[in-house]
């Protein structure tokens, strides 16, 4: 009877090195033969790599078929095939073809694995955890992967329960040849139960550190558990604030006299001010000029002050907000504004002072739950429609209005999605006061979802559907600014901002109460950062609660796309299919992002 005794690591080591092909694959470095699994045949193909190349001489190909041998013995091995036959030859012929003939012998399969504990075991109910999580069950393939697996899980399995020093000693794996087994024998050295304390702060900067004990997701006290450390270091990264951050246990000696461990925390604020600008262009709503100033962790507790301005020919604006993350609460953020307005469209103009207020409560990456109210005082000037007859009117209005949304995120990039899918809904109950008075409701949702059809992702279906209702409204009473429109870059491409839906007899946009747009693309990738788009886009907007189907409008696209590395720059140009008077021929956009 035959026992060998040695480390997997090594096969696993030897597999992961020799798994490399070269820059331009032309044939197999060696032919394969005997191996009837096709899995199992596929791995040492694998391994084996390609050549670019013929061998030049006899010794070449001997060489690259006792290589190839080599790295097929790592496969094999790996998989679980230890009485293995592997010769390295070469094919017969005057061609010089390296051969590796194979006998892969039967699979030898894990029996009677088990855990050894080094000095003082975990608890009872640890160890139990630690030998389910081992997860090798007998008569499965005794494959090296897995037994490298089995003692990972063994060790998150006890470092989550609070023994953070956990460490494995040098396993032992008999494989026995007799009866053809894998029996591994995983040592551990569990170390002594770990209960947290408090917060130490190894760096001086602008962060008071009663506000990161806040954020703690423990009490000194509790038991050790490396997700709770974790948690507190990405709290900390979501406020943006700071250029690193690490937080990590201290070291056993640095244990407190009652026990307990601290866990120590550094970071690296970032530069106290930005200045970013940015520009975009339409050829209907022309150039826009973006800049934001922003002051970070000016009261010490990761909170952001931004002072925003934009110059463009349909909006002017001056807006500043304060934005407090982690208020109160985890993953919660309050933030207050303020802004002063101008915006003067084909349809309205408003201008006027505002303030605001919400608080948003984060879900995992990028979704949020958002509640806030916000009053404007605004002068706002529009038209209607009276027995025929286009009638200007200008009101000064006092409106609040209360807000609850749901952004729920899950594509794979904010910037440049090619998987998952996006869902946003809002409501907004508001009451208008002053030269007229109403109450209402306006509610919108959007879907957005993407689909790659290749396994490299280079084609990407994109899908847009998007709805609203304006409930218990009616026109003219909702102001002008507060109203449906479609039309432009973010909406139905080919028309003007503001140009799909009811006009006035004087051709005015009138907006709606109800929207209805949709949007098809495809995205294909070109070479390096290029890519280009195909699209069309379609929609409505009614004066009732369903536009009717003579309001619906078409346009469609193409357009080009360079990949920035964050996102990518757009350019699209679109016409559009249902032109009316004064519908431009084609509408080109230009901006950072893909359109939704």
């Amino acid at each position: 009877m035959g026992r060998t005794v040695f480390a997997l690591a090594a096969a696993g080591a030897a597999l992961n090195a020799a798994a490399f092909t070269g820059a331009r694959a032309d044939e197999p470095r060696a032919a394969i033969e005997g191996v009837e699994d096709r899995a199992l045949r596929e791995a040492i193909v694998t391994a084996v790599g390609r050549a670019d190349t013929p061998p030049a001489s006899r010794f070449e190909a001997r060489r690259r078929a006792r290589d190839a041998g080599e790295n097929a013995i790592s496969v094999l091995r790996s998989e679980g095939y230890y009485g293995h036959d592997v010769e390295a030859d070469l094919a017969e012929g005057d061609r010089l073809a390296p051969l590796v003939r194979i006998t892969p012998g039967q699979r030898f399969t894990f029996a009677d694995p088990k855990i050894t504990w080094v000095e003082t075991p975990p608890a009872d109910d640890v160890a139990t955890a630690a030998e389910k999580a081992m997860g090798l069950g007998a008569g499965a393939p005794g494959r090296s992967a897995d037994v490298l697996g089995a003692e990972g899980r063994i060790l998150a399995t006890i470092q989550k329960r609070g023994y953070a020093d956990a460490q494995a000693q040098p396993r032992e794996v008999i494989v026995d040849h007799a009866d053809h087994t894998v029996r591994p024998d995983f040592r551990i050295d569990a170390g002594e139960l770990v209960l947290l304390g408090g917060l130490d702060l190894s760096s001086e900067g602008r962060t008071k550190l009663w506000w990161i004990r806040n954020l703690a997701p423990w009490k000194p006290g509790d038991v050790y558990d490396p997700e709770d450390v974790a948690e507190l270091e990405r709290r900390l990264r979501d406020t943006a604030v700071y250029d690193s951050v690490t937080v990590a246990l201290s070291p056993a000696d640095a244990k407190t006299a009652d026990g307990l461990r601290p866990v120590v925390v550094s970071v690296a604020d970032r530069a106290r001010r930005t200045i970013e600008l940015g520009a975009g262009f339409s050829t209907t709503e022309g150039a826009g000029l973006d800049g934001r100033w922003t002051r970070y962790n000016r009261f010490g507790r990761g909170d952001t002050l931004r002072i925003t301005g934009r110059l463009a020919e349909l909006e002017q604006r001056l807006d500043a907000e304060v934005s407090l993350p982690h208020w109160r609460k985890p993953q919660r953020t309050l933030k207050v504004g303020g802004a002063v307005f101008h915006e003067d469209t084909d349809a309205y103009e408003d201008t006027g002072v505002g303030v605001r207020s919400d608080i948003t409560r984060r879900f995992g990456r990028i979704s949020f739950l958002t509640v806030g109210a916000a009053v404007d005082a605004s002068q706002i000037a529009d038209k209607t429609d009276v027995n025929g007859f286009v009638v200007g009117q200008e009101r000064n209005l006092l409106t609040l209005t209360t807000l609850a949304a749901l952004n729920w995120d899950a594509s794979d990039d904010p910037l440049d999605p090619r998987r998952g899918w996006r869902v946003e809904v809002r409501g907004e109950p508001t009451f208008v006061t002053g030269d007229d008075s109403i109450t209402y409701l306006k509610t919108q949702a959007q879907v957005t979802g993407y689909l790659p059809i290749s396994k490299q992702e280079k084609t990407v279906l994109a899908g847009r559907a998007k709805a609203g209702l304006i409930v218990g409204g009616r026109i003219p009473s909702v102001p002008g600014s507060r109203r449906f429109f479609a039309g432009g870059g973010g909406s139905i491409r080919g028309y003007a901002f503001q140009g799909v839906g009811p006009r006035l007899s004087d051709n005015t946009p009138q907006g709606g109460l109800s929207l209805l747009e949709a949007s098809f693309e495809v995205r294909q990738k070109i070479t390096g950062p290029w890519g280009a788009v195909a699209f069309i886009d379609a929609g409505a907007v009614g004066t009732n609660e369903f536009p009717k189907t003579r309001d619906f409008s078409a346009g469609a696209g193409v357009g080009i796309r360079y990949d920035l590395g964050f996102g990518p720059i757009r350019a699209d140009i679109a016409v559009p299919l249902d032109k009316r008077e004064g519908d431009p021929s084609f509408q080109v956009y230009l901006s950072i992002g893909q359109s939704f």
